[in-house]
């Protein structure tokens, strides 16, 4: 019974080290993954250190045969921790990936994944059961008492074990990939296409968007008609009870019912208790918000996880599902953009924020001839052409056009360019569709009156070309 022990600590042992220090080797995908299963933003980041480090802590304390049964005990916490949470997201129709093992192995959770925590929490459990005096043999004690023989005889079976599981790992990964190779062969056999990438989330765009007809906070019927009869694209929204991130969108919702209401119709529709839907719209200032009885309408759109969204333009679907309230927030600035203008078309009226987070509307550029320069810090050739910009802003001529830079990507990223001209910051690229940039670097002149004065520019040599132009023409 001691060696059994033994065996059942050191299999523990080994699973939570190997899982702490592969969290640890990857600090943002189980921060990541800790959202996933819907804890808070704010807890994510500690939690995501503390738990690999915890991880760690009982598989260190499972060796010792003195401080084993405690290391036990915190092995059955984790796991029963562990399969509460998978349970309940698989309960909700959820499958975030569980991120176990860092990025040595990371896959949808599924029911065989909550049997195997639950196996492991029957091996932590026996050794709790059997008492905190009575946690097996000790690994060294039992070292120390075998022969040179045992012992020369112990290491090569343990060397022949982790080979043989080398091994196994290793037929299992060639099984897999000649298998990938056996499908792309007989698929060029038959001369059909090898699939390269998955379609879009959701139905097909212009297809007919399903019919819905549901109940708002106060009872009252509506339905798809009667929302595409205002004339309005339809944002429609679905969230679940019990979704941490469908409600801290909902002060972010809120904002653009009454942004952007005049163009576009946010429609939320989640399911629960009218009062308490009432309740969290009231604290928000949500409107519009639709119930449905068991995600009816959801799974007509495909709508598989929440927060997610779809645009609706005439009855059909404009969009794909935009999956995740970053996704969300950039279908839409795009739902809402003014049409796109040519040369000789005044500026639309487009506000962008700055670095500093001061708001900047694009139509009141009247007065002095800007050139737009549409940027982006991921892009190769902007890096290239990031010192000729640099020096153009060193050594400005008189006459030259100001220059308003117009990025995407994160600001953190944006501000190691050193930019000393205003920066406009377009993560959805909004303002490169208005203005049909077409891609970065490019530009586009302004004149006086707030005009397109120019055709875009696409490429370092014809945006220099165009500055220069300018500045050449206004002396």
């Amino acid at each position: 019974m001691n060696v059994i022990l033994l065996m059942a600590r050191l299999v523990l042992a080994g699973v939570f080290g190997v899982a702490g220090v592969a969290k640890l080797a990857d600090p943002s995908g189980s921060r990541k993954s800790l959202s996933d299963f819907g804890v808070p933003g704010i807890l994510a980041w500690p939690l995501g250190f503390l738990l690999p480090i915890t991880e760690l802590v009982c598989a260190l304390a499972l060796l010792p045969v003195t401080s084993a049964w405690w290391g036990a005990c915190g092995v059955l916490a984790l796991l029963l921790l562990f399969i509460a949470a998978m349970s309940v997201s698989l309960v909700r129709g959820r499958r975030p990936d569980c991120h176990c093992f860092g990025q040595v192995h990371s896959a949808p959770i599924g029911w065989n994944l909550v049997l195997r925590n639950a196996a492991l929490a029957c091996v932590a459990g026996f050794i709790v059961w059997q008492g905190s005096g009575n946690s097996g043999a000790s690994l060294l004690g039992l070292s120390a008492s075998l022969t040179r023989s045992e012992t020369v005889t112990l290491g090569l079976a343990m060397a022949i074990a982790i080979l043989a599981a080398f091994q196994f790992w290793a037929l299992i990964h060639l099984l897999r990939q000649n298998g990938r190779l056996m499908l792309r062969i007989e698929a060029l056999e038959n001369k059909a296409p090898v699939p390269v990438e998955t379609p879009p989330p959701g139905l097909p765009l212009n297809s007919d968007a399903p019919a819905f007809s549901l109940s708002d906070l106060a009872g009252k019927t509506v339905t798809l008609d009667s929302l595409s009869r205002q004339g309005k694209p339809i944002l429609l929204l679905f969230s679940e009870p019990g979704c941490s991130a469908c409600d801290e969108a909902l002060p972010e919702v809120a904002q653009w019912q009454r942004e952007y209401g005049d163009r576009l119709l946010v429609i939320p529709i989640g399911r629960g208790e009218a009062q308490v839907n009432r309740a969290k719209s009231g604290k928000h200032g949500l409107e519009n918000m639709l119930l449905q009885v068991d995600r009816e309408v959801a799974n007509a759109y495909l709508a598989g996880s929440t927060p997610s969204a779809v645009l609706i333009r005439d009855a059909h679907i404009a969009s794909s599902l935009a999956l995740g309230t970053d996704a969300i927030r950039g279908l839409v600035v795009h739902a809402v953009l003014p049409p796109s203008v040519t040369k000789g078309d005044e500026v639309p009226s487009l506000k962008l924020a700055d670095l500093k987070g001061q708001v900047m509307d694009l139509a009141d550029l009247r007065g002095r001839r800007t050139l737009i320069l549409f940027w982006n810090p991921s892009c190769g050739f902007c890096q290239q052409m990031l010192p000729d910009v640099q020096a153009w802003e060193r050594n400005p001529q008189k006459d030259a056009p100001e220059l308003l830079i117009v990025s995407a990507g994160a600001p953190e990223d944006i501000r190691k360019q050193g930019f000393r001209s205003r920066v406009l910051l377009d993560p959805y690229f909004g303002a490169s569709q208005v203005f049909n940039s077409g891609g970065t670097p490019s530009a586009v002149l302004i004149d006086e009156q707030g005009r397109v004065a120019s055709e875009v520019a696409v490429g370092a040599q014809e945006v220099l070309a165009m500055a220069r132009a300018a500045t050449a023409v206004s002396a």
